[in-house]
């Protein structure tokens, strides 16, 4: 059966991505490997733990993808995060410098608020409900 594995996140570096989402987010790096003849990386990282989908860091080059970065879902939630304990997680983002667009909410499927990366990009932090998780 087919699964989702890896999403591309367009970045305007790749060192300064990874930092982010592994020393802020805790993603893990999985691969990050050079393209010479194409001058990029290929530089996947996902979750610790491995569950879900990994994340593609692609580095922009063209004018149309340096304009997606930080938009590249018009303004939507565009990466949902699953934890297992929201309020640690949220206080451990919030201490190292992640801004919150919302006060935590409870919804049918669980406690949730959406966060800005670095670039901008939306994410909700989940915790689901035991009765609704994916």
């Amino acid at each position: 059966m087919p699964s989702l594995f890896l999403v591309t996140l367009v970045v305007d570096d790749y060192d300064r991505a990874k930092d982010f989402y592994c020393g802020v987010l805790g993603f893990e790096p999985v691969f990050d490997a050079p393209l010479p003849e194409e001058g990029k990386r290929w530089v996947v990282i996902r979750p610790k733990g491995g569950e879900g989908a990994s994340l593609l860091l692609a580095r922009a080059d063209s004018a149309t993808e340096q304009a997606a970065i930080g938009n590249q879902t018009a303004g939507r939630v565009s990466f949902f995060l699953s934890t297992d304990d929201f309020a640690r997680d949220h206080a451990a983002f919030r201490e190292k410098g992640v801004r919150f667009i919302e006060e935590p909410r409870h919804e049918p499927y669980g406690t949730v608020a959406v966060f800005s990366d670095l670039y901008g990009n939306l994410w909700d932090l989940i915790q689901h409900n035991t009765d609704a998780a994916p």
